[in-house]
């Protein structure tokens, strides 16, 4: 077929030439457009904000995690709530700025360039030049953060633009301590209590349940037993490893390897020496210097004549105390670990041998070498194994780009199959049951990717079991996959599902039950406390629920204490009722005067949050911000947590 192309090439051309022409007549160059590059997801005054900037800034922000934190779930960041996270702060971003303009709010210049002057992180973009002359590193700054410094620059006066709209807001917030009391006392008061439950699982020996309950009960909630859509798939992955062992190494270039990294592939010398030190600071006066020198020089000429007690003249005159006790000795050292006057004699002696008086910045040494390990260099055939896993590595990334174009066109090419691609780059193809359109708790690698499960329950995919086009499920990992087999949603017979309709119905009515006795028994005992049965007294409060369910801890605390006793009922929904007897009240113990201080700071701080938000809602409306995309639902959020 492509030979026919190629031979009859130009009568091809004028056929969709003829073809092409009218269609732009009729329908201009925006029908041609991508249907994804105009969405508007959001907008912001008229503004919008369009798929592709969504998709480009939330690459960004998962791109910055990754980096921050390689080993985070990849599912997390794949998921609808994250994408939609982004969105949020782009519209709050977009929305701080134009009220930061609108409001004529700006950065001076000298107060950005003492910001950046004081960027403890850009300091480490100034390095010497070839001169030694300390400069900005620009192309390393750009690696590092994707921008330019005149874009960081734009970025941060922006920034603080928009933090001084809100400033003007949180910065005059404050609590005053009666307020502060009010808030913390719904935290830190605390009701002492007694309780009476009616438990579900006492009531379901009550309960009787006929067959034509459970059909009906079946057919009422039929959406509650349900089976998922389900697929089974097989898939492959490209990842660096995958590409690692597709490089071939020439001979030639392990050798040179091995040739240029001996001294890191094998073991460095190692010496061993004693000394005796004879402080003077270099900024000691000279004649200190002098008299130090002539201490060391006559210690020399002691040790010259008598080698073997060097030992024991360290211990008696070397002013060095970390080496002094143990006759000078300093253990086994590399190059660079000493001062290098100290290194340049002691590499310079051969074992046993003295060295004359050497002068360092910390006074005067006389210096034995004891020992030494030469440096060992493994032969060329021991160091392969790892001179061709650093080579491999180091070649990965630039031949991972190259292969995922390569694995993208073969999975592309042949629609019907994983073979291809799994042939061209030696990859297992793996399979899986029981896919569904959201990660499985628990899964790993591709199948935690939602965009793969997403590009894997494409209509192209289910409808024409077509391979996927290749997606990014981690850092340097490509998968594709194809469905083998596809069951759509369905609702299970009622004969499937019985046992599992009994249990919620039994449940159910037990809870009815127990509902029941408990609210007549609270009115009963509001009547007249006779017989009422209640457990032991306990104190519970908001930070200290002592095990009793939320409802409990809120109906106590919520109680009218004007009255005590009380009597109020909690509804636990499946877990049955409770009947709360409120003894007595127990207030806060007066916090101290520093805790009351951090206490109202702690407010204030709350309440210039609350403000701030508030105020940004009004932004909001102002700005006339409207959300296109549709908010992540409740259970998303929910699968997603």
């Amino acid at each position: 077929m492509f030979d026919f192309f190629r031979k009859y090439n130009k009568i091809v051309m004028g056929v969709l030439f003829l073809l092409i022409i009218p269609s732009f007549v009729l329908f201009g160059v925006e029908g041609y457009k991508s249907n994804g590059a105009d969405e508007k997801v959001a907008t912001i005054d008229g503004t919008p904000i369009t798929r592709p900037e969504w998709d480009q800034q939330h690459r960004v922000e998962v791109d910055r995690i990754r980096q921050q934190n390689p080993a985070i779930d990849a599912s997390l960041l794949d998921s609808d709530v994250a994408r939609y996270a982004t969105l949020e702060r782009m519209v709050r971003d977009r929305v701080l700025a134009a009220a930061a303009s609108k409001s004529n709010l700006t950065i001076s210049e000298e107060r950005l360039s003492q910001i950046f002057a004081n960027d403890p992180g850009l300091k480490s973009f100034i390095v010497p030049d070839a001169k030694g002359v300390p400069t900005f590193d620009r192309e390393a700054f750009i690696r590092m953060t994707g921008r330019t410094p005149e874009q960081q620059m734009a970025a941060t006066r922006a920034e603080l633009a928009t933090q001084q709209v809100l400033l003007g807001v949180s910065g005059t917030a404050f609590a005053t301590r009666a307020q502060a009391d009010a808030a913390l006392r719904a935290f830190y008061d605390k009701r002492e209590i007694q309780v009476a439950r009616f438990n579900a699982v006492d009531f379901v020996s009550k309960v009787t349940l006929t067959d034509a309950d459970l059909q009906s009960y079946y057919d009422q909630h039929a959406a509650q037993f349900r089976a998922p859509e389900q697929a089974t798939i097989e898939y492959v992955v490209l990842d660096a490893d995958a590409v690692k062992k597709s490089i071939v190494l020439s001979e030639a270039d392990v050798k040179s390897y091995y040739e240029q990294n001996k001294e890191r592939l094998g073991s460095k010398e190692e010496r061993r020496a004693s000394h005796i030190l004879i402080t003077a600071p270099s900024s000691a006066p000279a004649a200190d210097r002098e008299k130090a020198k002539a201490k060391a020089e006559q210690l020399l000429a002691e040790v010259k004549k008598a080698p073997a007690t060097f030992a024991d003249v360290a211990r008696r005159n070397s002013q060095d105390p970390g080496s002094a006790e143990k006759g000078g000795d300093l253990d086994f050292v590399t190059r660079g670990a000493m001062v290098k006057p100290f290194e340049d004699a002691m590499f310079a002696l051969k074992k046993g041998q003295i060295s004359d008086v050497v002068e360092t910045p910390f006074g005067y040494h006389i210096i034995q070498l004891t020992d030494l390990k030469p440096s060992n260099v493994p032969p060329f055939e021991q160091a392969r194994t790892g001179i061709e896993a650093d080579l491999r590595t180091q070649q990965a990334t630039a031949e991972f780009a190259k292969a995922a174009e390569a694995f993208t066109d073969a999975v592309y090419q042949q629609p019907d199959s994983l073979k291809a691609a799994a042939d061209k780059f030696k990859l297992t193809i793996r399979t899986a049951a029981n896919v569904a359109r959201t990660p499985a708790a628990g899964a790993t690698g591709a199948l935690a990717s939602k965009n793969f499960l997403a590009a894997l329950f494409a209509p192209d995919s289910l409808e024409r079991k077509h391979n996927t086009e290749a997606v990014e499920v981690g850092p340097s990992q490509l998968a594709s996959g194809r469905v083998t087999q596809y069951a759509a949603a369905r609702t299970l017979p009622f004969a499937e599902v019985k046992e599992k309709v009994r249990t919620e119905l039994l449940a159910e009515r037990a809870a009815a039950l127990a509902k029941a006795e408990g609210t007549a028994k609270l009115a009963a005992w509001q009547a007249g406390a006779a017989g009422a049965v209640f457990g032991a007294p306990l104190t519970v409060s908001r930070l200290d629920t002592q095990s009793q369910p939320a409802p409990v801890v809120e109906g106590a605390l919520r109680a009218d204490t004007s009255k005590l006793p009380a009597l109020v009922g909690a509804d636990l929904g499946q877990q049955g009722y409770a009947v709360i007897k409120v003894i007595k009240n127990v207030p806060r113990p007066a916090p101290t005067a520093e805790q009351a201080q951090q206490e109202s700071a702690q407010l204030a701080q709350a309440v210039a949050g609350a403000e701030a938000a508030a105020y940004y809602e009004l932004l909001k409306e102002r700005f006339k911000v409207k959300f296109l995309a549709p908010r992540p639902s409740d259970s998303t959020v929910a699968e997603n947590r």
